[in-house]
């Protein structure tokens, strides 16, 4: 195993592979650095000795600036490295997409997935009702609803936590000391899954959120295009919504949003407003006898077979680490070739993580005028953040930089990786939705829960989810694989993580061999043979991003 890595010929900086202390030796490129202070695996080390404001290069791309001098072989920190990224124009396109030479795919052209089949042409990876708001009053109205069907229906775990709890109140009644409950311990096997009344519906998914009212009314038509392009969405049989009647998100508005996006929309959607209504309680029983009725008729849809251009795979990264960019993301972007050359779509998002591989992207655009939007949003973007005292330089969180990545373009290119190598079909503003088959960019902010929910709402109907320091994010509508950059991660986090992408750091397996691993896992889960660790653990993350400055 190497103990260092260049990732392109044009860096001056290389990645840690194992902790290096000083006096070490490592060979980069044909030559050998003498390491001069202790460098940990993941972090970045000097090719050369740097003077004050030369450039950092890594990934073929500027990634910092040197506030103080660095020795051939020292390491790059908050204490010597600054963000900077290199400068983008849509009119200095310089590649030409019909170069993209698409991976070899004669495995997968017969292969398909289980889906369920929609009107308008799109499949669904699972099937799913949902009861949703179209303001934050509404949500204790959602949470009744919840407690009253979950159970019920089949849909909510046993409870082994419950159960946990249960114990802990016996001990306490019994007169239990402290040292005798701190050493109650949990018992797992109360964690069973009920059988559910409706087998061919994964789920009834009740989502809250704090919109609908209060902001402007750009916010309000934002959060209606949100809703409804969940309420479009081919995993989706079935809506449910609860609206108070005097909100800025008026049920017209959600009808505009969805003859957007269908037409012709046939799904069944049950709306109630409260204020139409003599009390809450006819209100809530109406709506449940209702949505009863309408999961009676969405459990009778079946899976049936489906070619995989029919995937629309979203692609994220969160909890990332040094390790993310020449691992987990570079075989998502293995994964999204694959699914690109086959006809299927990819959704790369979190814009403020594509800083610094701008021209890049530019570049793989099919036409000037996608070029253009891209540009046009990632500037609009960046200004809005340093126009509130902010700016992309601020997104690495404190868990990136301890692990390796020290500023947002280091970040960036390696978080870039996860959408492959072909042509960028199109460019989506937040909350549009895919319409064509290929790479497309999603505008987004980089936070976890606010991305996934955001690529949901533009038909992802999977993800796939870098991670190096682990996250348990979900989705309630779309199975999310969780991807680990390191074998010590997957093993410490197996009840999160999915996927192991460490083989590519200690050379155990190329990343060739682990994509194809990772799509065949993708076609299970997306047929319903097997459940992502998220979907196990009933994590259902749901946060609409309020349009302004999120990094």
């Amino acid at each position: 195993m190497k103990s260092a890595l260049q990732l392109d010929p044009r860096d001056n900086i290389a990645v840690a592979l194992t902790d290096l202390s000083s006096g070490d030796s490592v060979t980069l490129n044909d030559k050998s650095i003498n390491i001069t202070e202790t460098v940990p695996a993941k972090h970045k080390l000097a090719m050369r000795d740097f003077a004050i404001d030369e450039i950092a290069i890594q990934y073929g791309v500027t990634v910092g600036k040197i506030t103080q001098p660095v020795a051939k072989g020292g390491r790059l920190t908050t204490d010597n490295l600054v963000h900077l990224s290199d400068k983008f124009a849509a009119d200095q396109r310089s590649e030409s997409t019909d170069a993209w030479t698409p991976p070899d795919i004669t495995q997968w052209q017969d292969r398909s997935f289980e889906g369920y089949h929609r009107s308008d042409g799109s499949v669904g990876t699972s099937n799913h009702w949902i009861v949703v708001p179209l303001v934050f009053c509404e949500n204790r109205n959602i949470e009744v609803m919840r407690e009253a069907f979950e159970k019920n229906l089949g849909y909510a775990r046993a409870g082994k936590y419950e159960s946990f709890a249960a114990k802990l109140v016996d001990l306490q009644r019994s007169g239990a000391d402290r040292k005798a409950l701190l050493a109650a311990e949990l018992d797992s096997k109360n964690d069973s899954i009920p059988d559910r009344l409706f087998p061919n519906i994964d789920g009834v998914q009740f989502l809250t959120h704090a919109l609908g009212c209060g902001g402007t009314r750009a916010d309000a038509q934002t959060l209606c295009g949100l809703l409804a392009g969940y309420m479009t969405h081919p995993n989706v049989a079935g809506v449910t919504v609860l609206s108070l009647g005097c909100q800025n998100a008026q049920i017209e508005t959600l009808q505009e949003e969805l003859a957007k996006r269908t037409p012709n929309f046939d799904k069944s959607l049950l709306i109630f407003e409260q204020q139409q209504w003599p009390s809450e309680q006819a209100m809530l029983t109406a709506a449940m006898r209702e949505t009863f009725a309408g999961l009676v008729e969405a459990n009778k849809i079946e899976r049936q077979p489906a070619p995989l251009s029919k995937l629309v795979l979203g692609v994220e990264c969160g909890g990332s680490d040094g390790f993310s960019g020449i691992s987990a993301n570079p075989l998502i972007g293995q994964v999204s070739d694959l699914l690109v050359a086959l006809e299927g779509a990819v959704i790369l998002a979190e814009f403020p993580e594509l800083c610094g591989v701008e021209q890049n992207l530019l570049n793989r655009c099919v036409n000037d005028i996608t070029a253009q939007r891209f540009a046009t949003l990632m500037e609009a973007y960046a200004t809005r953040a340093e126009a509130s005292g902010a700016g992309f330089d601020q997104n690495p969180s404190p868990g990136n930089i301890r692990d390796g990545l020290t500023t947002d373009a280091i970040k960036s290119a390696g978080a870039a990786k996860k959408g492959g190598t072909s042509p960028v079909v199109d460019v989506l503003d937040y909350p549009e939705q895919v319409t064509q088959a290929g790479l497309n960019l999603l505008c987004t902010p980089g936070g976890d829960v606010e991305s996934t929910t955001a690529m949901a709402g533009a038909h992802a109907n999977m993800m796939v989810f870098s991670t190096g320091l682990g996250t348990p994010t979900g989705n309630p509508v779309c199975p999310v694989l969780k991807i680990s950059t390191n074998t010590s991660l997957a093993q410490r986090m197996s009840d999160i993580i999915d996927f192991d992408a460490g083989p590519i750091i200690d050379g155990r397996a190329p990343i060739e061999s682990l994509a194809d691993d990772l799509l065949n896992l993708i076609i299970e889960v997306a047929s319903g043979r097997a459940q992502s660790k998220a979907q196990q653990l009933g994590q259902k993350d749901f946060l609409p991003w309020k349009r302004d400055v999120s990094l």
